[in-house]
């Protein structure tokens, strides 16, 4: 039954991750794009918080810290809060439709879309991807687990302010009166 335990994040991962390309391989064309630099740091950003997730072979003791006694009422809870956020995430991705993108992008026909999850906060994927890693985190317990929640919430803070200045541009008015009605990633707070 160990296994269930070991495995069971990195195939919910995986198997989110494949969705999410598969997902991808029918957008509208791109009309504008970010530049390649934004892409590559944003990229080098999660791939140093996949690492941090996926081994226990960095030679700083200090990550493996256990925050609190690795058990099952925090791998549970951990389960709990991230299968609410990837489905949040998926809810958002289908709700969004072939208007999404990986990049910053502007897409041919480009729409505001601010029903659904995107009633309740403007960048839903990114609350739901957040809301995934921190149930990780907690099921982990232990110190890379929120680092690397820490990672992606900073890359995904730089690519959100991006998008908001791309969106104002592109839908003015009626992006700038979604954005005072609605919280960018969490309502309420942020």
């Amino acid at each position: 039954m160990l296994w269930f335990y070991e495995l069971f994040f990195p195939v919910l991962w995986i198997a989110f991750f494949l969705y999410w390309q598969i997902k991808a391989i029918d957008t509208k064309t791109t009309q504008r794009l970010e530049p390649a630099a934004s892409r590559i740091l944003r990229v080098f950003i999660f791939l140093i918080a996949i690492v941090l997730l996926s081994t226990t072979r960095i030679p700083l003791r200090w990550l493996y810290l256990q925050l609190w006694p690795a058990s099952l009422l925090p791998f549970w809870l951990g389960v709990a809060v991230t299968m609410a956020g990837l489905l949040f995430a998926v809810w958002a991705r289908e709700h969004l439709g072939r208007n999404w993108s990986r990049s910053v992008t502007i897409k041919q026909g480009h729409e505001l879309i601010n029903t659904g999850p995107y009633a309740v906060v403007r960048h839903p994927i990114y609350t739901g991807v957040l809301a995934g890693l921190l149930g990780t985190a907690i099921a982990l317990s232990q110190v890379r687990g929120f680092i690397a929640f820490v990672l992606f919430f900073l890359a995904f803070w730089m690519k959100l302010r991006m998008e908001e200045q791309w969106m104002r541009s592109q839908f003015g008015e009626a992006y700038a009166a979604y954005a005072r009605e609605t919280a960018a990633l969490v309502p309420f707070l942020l």
